[in-house]
């Protein structure tokens, strides 16, 4: 059903000329913030930065956690700082999850649900001036699956491959934000690799919210896709953003460091707590032995690669025992790096109801730890290439005379600025850590 809500608004339409967007949240966003930025560039729009004083607003939101809701708050005071007659429409998970609270929010014109937000300069044009408005169906019809790749904005475009999640874990919002799990086929999604490799984009990383369901076990599936994904002239380098450990299958290790000519030694695994009794209470669909067997196939096959993982502390009924479980768990394997995060509760989901929610300090206090323990993973991770001579992307910024760029293996790399590095692969020496924990490099 579509809700509206009417404020008072006293501009027209025709005198915005220039957008400027904010992305909170996951690469998908990010992805689809680009493709929106360029549906608005077709239709006649200036893209500009958000202190540029753009006439409209776009924010990308996100909900997975509760400082995302915040951060939404806050952008869209500062936009109206910015420019006080400016036009603000709010898009994304939280515009999904809480239309009607974003409406009220001063200075919103208006509210955009999963199925609207690609329609998006349609409804901005259509805006006749007189109301907050919000187009917000109900998550069960959305059911089409929307392409969407990122470009210009780094050296990597996100190309998202898969859109929504069928797994309902108890703490997530996301099934209730973007629906069903769905996606493209393959030859579509190839077609879209094809446009980003027409460009200078020279790396791409797959994105979605559960990529590994892709084709959601029909006669399409996401190893298929891999392996068409791996023939595509003009990109020289595919990442995989993030797969679940139970469909993080041995083909497609085995396929992509053994046999691939394009996907690079990288995998972000999802683990989100080291503990079989909190798995099972999250509805997680693997064992803690899965996520461990995923991890030491890969490091058997390739020492070199790079193993992240997500990680939540503080679910409801995590005692210290189970803590020290997840921490010792971690300590045990070759991870490279962690993605901490902080439970919180969030709005219909299962895990709010559930008893013993462990106290707000002793969340911050088990983040502080995990934290320190990423950081000690990650020099352990550099250490280990000390020496080594690798494949360097440089990536086109300058930040005070130094540039940065990423290994096959994805460790950073800086080097003095030269606009001749940008957005090419040099043959490097890593030669020493810096303070920063980046490294130093010859080039070859």
């Amino acid at each position: 059903m579509i809700i509206k809500n009417y404020y008072i608004f006293a501009l027209t339409m025709n005198q915005y000329k220039k957008v400027a967007f904010y992305t909170l949240g996951c690469k998908l966003n990010f992805s689809e913030t680009s493709t929106i930025g360029r549906s608005f560039e077709n239709a006649g729009y200036a893209k500009v930065s958000f202190d540029d004083t753009p006439d409209i607003y776009v924010i990308n939101t996100c909900s997975v956690t509760e400082n995302a809701d915040k951060k939404c708050r806050q952008l869209v005071k500062k936009a109206k700082r910015i420019n006080p007659n400016c036009f603000v429409a709010i898009i994304g998970c939280f515009a999904q999850l809480k239309p009607k609270e974003i409406a009220d929010i001063p200075g919103v014109n208006i509210v955009l649900g999963a199925n609207e937000k690609f329609n998006i300069v349609e409804h901005v044009e259509q805006f006749d001036g007189t109301a907050v408005i919000i187009e917000n169906e109900s998550i069960k019809n959305t059911k089409e699956f929307v392409p969407a790749f990122s470009l210009g904005d780094r050296t990597r475009s996100f190309l998202k491959i898969q859109d929504g999640c069928d797994y309902f874990c108890t703490f997530c919002t996301i099934p209730l934000a973007r629906g069903k799990s769905r996606n493209a086929t393959i030859n579509q999604t190839v077609a879209e690799a094809k446009k980003i490799a027409e460009t200078v984009t020279k790396e791409v990383v797959l994105t979605g919210v559960n990529i590994g369901d892709f084709g959601q076990g029909d006669d399409e599936n996401f190893f298929e896709l891999v392996k068409e994904l791996d023939n595509v002239e003009g990109i020289d380098r595919f990442r995989i953003s993030s797969i679940e450990p139970n469909l993080l299958s041995d083909e497609i290790i085995e396929f992509t460091l053994n046999n691939s000519k394009r996907f690079v030694p990288h995998f972000h695994i999802p683990l989100q707590v080291g503990n079989d009794r909190l798995l099972k209470a999250m509805r997680r669909k693997y064992s803690r032995d899965v996520f461990a067997s995923r991890v030491l196939k890969i490091k058997e096959l390739r020492p070199d690669a790079c193993i992240g993982a997500d990680v939540i502390v503080g679910f409801p009924g995590e005692t210290d025992e189970d803590f020290l479980d997840t921490v010792q768990f971690i300590k045990d394997l070759p991870v490279s790096y962690l993605h901490v995060f902080t439970y919180s509760e969030r709005a219909n989901t299962t895990a709010i109801k559930m008893a013993d929610p462990v106290p707000m300090q002793k969340r911050k206090e088990r983040s502080k730890q995990l934290h320190i323990l990423s950081a000690k993973k990650k020099r352990a991770f550099y250490e280990e290439n000390i020496g080594k001579t690798a494949t360097v992307l440089f990536e086109n910024e300058e930040n005070e005379g130094i540039m940065h760029g990423f290994t096959e293996n994805y460790v950073k790399v800086k080097t003095p600025y030269n606009a001749d590095l940008a957005n090419t692969f040099q043959k490097v020496r890593l030669t020493e850590i810096d303070r920063d924990g980046i490294f130093k490099c010859e080039i070859i």
